[in-house]
């Protein structure tokens, strides 16, 4: 298959990237996922919001909650963009073109909710379903788009770049360039390239590495281990945040508990009903940025043999404001038999948002030739070591439509020819996928990055993850390349290899900083640590 632009992912940045490269109507657009629907994404399940220019607000106030929050790590410039672009790009493409009705009051005007560590109410909503309502009203418009198609049950597997794939010899003299990607179709069971002049990654996050996450399955690292084997370059993968308050139920993906929940007046109490906030974070409280109150949590339960703590929205919003303002809340906790009107929320820490990534321009561009990268895959510098709440789907907003007027500046170029790929090679292959096996490969996966690589770090729990990891990866990568595909392979091919991203990053720096601590760490003190990009095959093999 050949197009102009590939688009891995369909979330807010990847559906956005389309829908205003779709304007060209000389160009083809293809999105692929690997969901069975084009909603399924990391963007579907935010609940609190997204950052809006609230009343007597500035984008310079937005900038200095930003930096604040990232631990002054944050890349100026790209905070900057964000500010000034995200609000206006909300109204023409989120409201105007797609139709998302935010909250408003009944003189019509929006509602700015308050989030942790906003000087300002900014946060624009849907209910508890902001994320929902975004990507339905976003998936609705892109279908109406006829040079658009959109691929489901297709998983990249990787990047098609050249000269690697190349079979001119001649190639290794070109600049490292992305021409499309090797995907699997979860149907036919079989791997084929789709050629493309431009490659959008915009394939989320990496929560499901860790036991206790908000992320959905998708969210494995798969964007980022592509990028990594192709040559990409990687920076701040240490940075993983962990949010604060997800359900305490049975199984990895934890429900959240958004944010906004303390945000409109919720407290953070030990399970015997007495506050502690005010002992970790003596101005902000129960409103403190996320990393300072996930290892709060993480200290009283580890100090006290908590299982968990609790969430007290009860005391401070009438029952009926409740079920109206967080009505998804509300019902998930209603079925593990949780009435929030009533009683307190038990809630643990959980993997929640990636702030590192590919490395990316304030355009997208990756520092391969062709590939772009939006979203939570990416590292635009916005987040630093630690996001503000809500600016993960405006940084997917600005980034997606950013990354795809920059396509649109470009002369449109002949794609590749199929003759001068190689067809995927699927002979030779000995063992059928083993599902127990894989399963179990990613439960030992997902507890090394709990509890070596987790909330709390030190250079012994970093080196054993490493030692660790590092032989998990050779098994799998062999049993990878002698086994039948499916999308879990695949997966778990990409899980480990982002957990050896993260985790030798997380040893490389040995300054504690925002999502980053290291309970034997240096204080931070405006340097930062060398990034991943020596971090080679060679490291981890």
């Amino acid at each position: 298959m050949q197009t102009d632009v590939l688009i891995i992912g369909s979330g807010i940045a990847g559906a956005i990237a389309a829908l205003r490269l779709a304007n060209d109507r000389q160009r083809q657009i293809t999105v692929i996922t690997r969901a069975d629907e084009p909603v399924e994404s990391n963007s579907y399940y935010a609940q609190g919001g997204i950052v809006g220019r609230g009343i007597d607000d500035s984008s310079a106030k937005l900038i200095e909650d930003v930096i604040i929050a990232g631990d002054g790590i944050c890349n100026p410039k790209a905070a900057k963009v964000l500010a000034e672009e995200g609000p206006d790009l909300i109204v023409e493409m989120l409201i105007q073109k797609s139709g998302i009705a935010f909250d408003s009051n009944e003189r019509g005007e929006l509602i700015y909710g308050l989030e942790a560590a906003h000087s300002k109410r900014r946060i624009l909503h849907v209910g508890d379903m902001t994320g929902q309502a975004i990507m339905r009203g976003l998936i609705k418009e892109l279908k109406k788009q006829p040079n658009v198609k959109i691929l489901t049950g297709r998983t990249a597997v990787d990047l098609l770049t050249f000269p690697h794939h190349a079979l001119d010899p001649l190639a290794i003299y070109q600049h490292l360039a992305c021409h499309g990607a090797y995907v699997f179709d979860k149907t036919t069971r079989k791997v084929k390239p789709i050629l493309a002049e431009y490659t959008i990654l915009a394939t989320g996050g990496l929560g499901q590495i860790f036991l206790n996450t908000s992320n959905p399955p998708g969210a494995r690292g798969d964007g980022l281990a592509m990028a990594y084997r192709a040559g990409a370059r990687v920076v701040n993968a240490e940075y993983v945040q962990f949010h604060p308050t997800a359900l305490h139920m049975p199984g990895a993906t934890k429900f959240l508990i958004s944010e906004a929940v303390r945000g409109e007046g919720g407290v953070l109490l030990t399970p015997d009903g007495k506050p502690f906030m005010h002992r970790h974070a003596p101005e902000w409280k129960d409103l403190a940025p996320r990393d300072v109150v996930a290892r709060a949590i993480y200290w009283e339960m580890l100090e006290n043999d908590y299982p968990y703590v609790i969430l007290d929205i009860a005391s401070h919003l009438k029952p009926n404001a409740i079920r109206e303002r967080f009505p998804q809340i509300y019902a998930r906790c209603l079925d593990q038999d949780i009435n929030i009107t009533e009683r307190p929320i038990p809630v643990v820490p959980a993997a929640h948002y990636f702030c590192g990534g590919v490395l990316v321009d304030t355009w997208g561009r990756s520092t391969i030739q062709g590939l772009y990268a939006v979203g939570e895959v990416s590292c635009t510098g916005v987040h630093g070591a630690n996001r503000l709440a809500s600016t993960s789907l405006l940084e997917g907003l600005v980034w997606g439509d950013r990354a795809a007027r920059h396509i649109q500046t470009q002369l449109s170029g002949d794609v590749v020819n199929e003759n001068e790929v190689p067809p995927w090679d699927d002979e030779n292959l000995i063992y059928d996928t083993d599902p127990t096996l894989m399963q179990g490969d990613l439960q030992t996966i997902r507890n090394l990055m709990w509890h070596y690589v987790g909330l709390v770090r030190s250079e012994y729990r970093l080196s054993r993850a490493l030692r660790e990891l590092r032989h998990l990866w050779r098994e799998i990568e062999d049993f990878y390349r002698k086994t039948c595909l499916s999308d879990g392979m695949i997966g778990l091919r990409n899980s480990v290899q982002a957990a050896m991203i993260v985790a030798r990053a997380a040893r490389q720096n040995p300054i504690s900083r925002g999502n980053h601590y290291r309970e034997d760490g240096l204080e931070s003190n405006g340097a930062h640590a060398p990034d991943d990009q020596s971090l080679k095959l060679s490291d981890v093999g």
